[in-house]
């Protein structure tokens, strides 16, 4: 790597580190918190995931990716770290559900901006060949801020409670993330390493979103990743809730477990990135979306320390590939010049499953008594994430440009 490309990827990784790991992997630490001191039901606690997700998502995720786009990703990853991290400053502050679901807003706000969408977009202006190994390193922030928020914030809320350990957590995400992305250069210098054909950089003639969104394999990627993100989504906002709550796991060995899956999804981000650029990437899709499906069922037998031992490296490998391999298989069927508005439209439809698979299983667990319905259907929707993913083509983007 260069010195420019070097920077590029270690302020992604720090971008990721901060806005996806230690907020969107923290927030639902403190959900059993929330449910002792206000009283209220898991749908209630994952429904400020969801209403905000699918407000923000579909007014903004398809605004975010023109400007992405037409811009640049660096201003709007600016706004996005700092929402990020105000919003926690002010869940921290909550005596309100109306409260509640407003920070959730600047919440979703601060990863529509700030997350995987814009980070994606600077790291392919910036690499080629080696563009799944880029993004497996930094997408190594997600792991790593994810593996380790769940000790900080077990150390910080017996240090001074669960409020104020929120509030510290939101500080330290504007502190870490926003001087990098603040002096970041969105694209390599002239005579840099050109992209692949397609490219807005290279003057060729790439497809047009018109022509994208015609294509079958646009609505089989958005489908399939659709189904595996909402698998992923209602495991990850419950996970806490299920061991502490309803299995009686103490906080410490619920903080052992959570952080063991987010350790192997550091392995799975390195695995998925470096298989991504030696096979066919649609191939790594379906390998990462039955690692999930095989993981889910294994919650059934929480009480065996093999099973959650199994559970915790299978889930978490799949987590460390599937938002890394969405993108790359995205830029390998369309390429880049649009790769902006496609995965704003598909991250747009992603998160709105990611948010409403949480409430449903919340929903499903407070009707039932037990998470038993709810993992069934998180299973089926993975495996369905599996099976449309096999329908991919492997035709790559440089078949859709009018360039070599």
């Amino acid at each position: 790597m260069t010195p420019g490309s070097t920077r590029v990827t270690s302020t992604a990784f720090i971008a990721l580190f901060s806005v996806v790991g230690l907020a969107l992997y923290g927030l639902p630490l403190y959900y059993d918190f929330m449910v002792r001191e206000f009283g209220w039901s898991r749908t209630v606690v994952t429904s400020g995931n969801a209403l905000s997700k699918l407000v923000v998502g579909p007014l903004f995720g398809l605004a975010a990716g023109w400007v992405v786009d037409r811009f640049g990703p660096r201003r709007l990853m600016i706004g996005g770290i700092l929402m990020a991290g105000g919003a926690l400053v002010g869940l921290g502050a909550v005596s309100a559900l109306w409260m509640f679901y407003a920070f959730y807003m600047f919440n979703a706000l601060g990863y529509v901006c700030g997350g995987p969408l814009p980070n994606q977009v600077l790291l392919s202006n910036w690499f080629d060949r080696t563009r799944g190994r880029a993004m497996g390193i930094a997408y190594l922030g997600i792991g790593l801020g994810g593996a380790i928020v769940p000790w900080i914030a077990h150390w910080l809320t017996d240090q001074f409670g669960w409020r104020t350990s929120l509030q510290i957590l939101g500080v330290a995400i504007i502190a870490v993330a926003l001087p990098l992305v603040y002096t970041v250069s969105e694209r390599p210098p002239a005579g840099g390493t050109p992209p692949r054909a397609g490219s807005r950089r290279t003057g060729g003639t790439g497809p047009s979103l018109k022509g994208v969104v015609a294509q079958p394999a646009f609505y089989a990627l958005a489908i399939a990743s659709t189904c595996s993100i909402a698998a992923v989504g209602g495991i990850n906002q419950h996970l806490k809730l299920f061991l502490s709550l309803d299995r009686g796991f103490s906080q410490t060995d619920a903080t052992r477990i959570i952080s063991l899956v987010l350790l192997f999804s550091i392995v799975g981000r390195l695995l998925m990135g470096w298989l991504a650029d030696r096979l066919p990437k649609k191939h790594v899709m379906l390998s990462v979306f039955l690692l999930i499906a095989t993981a889910v069922p294994l919650l059934l037998f929480a009480a065996s320390p093999i099973a959650m031992t199994v559970f915790a490296v299978l889930f978490g490998l799949g987590l460390g590939g599937e938002y890394l391999i969405i993108p790359l298989v995205a830029g390998e069927l369309f390429g880049l010049a649009v790769l902006g508005r496609v995965m704003g439209i598909v991250l747009t439809v992603d998160g709105a499953a990611e948010a409403a698979a949480p409430m449903l299983v919340g929903y499903l667990r407070d009707v039932r008594g037990n998470y038993d319905a709810g993992l069934f259907v998180l299973t089926g929707a993975a495996l369905v994430g599996a099976i449309v993913a096999s329908l991919l083509p492997r035709t790559s983007a440089r078949a859709f440009s009018t360039t070599t």
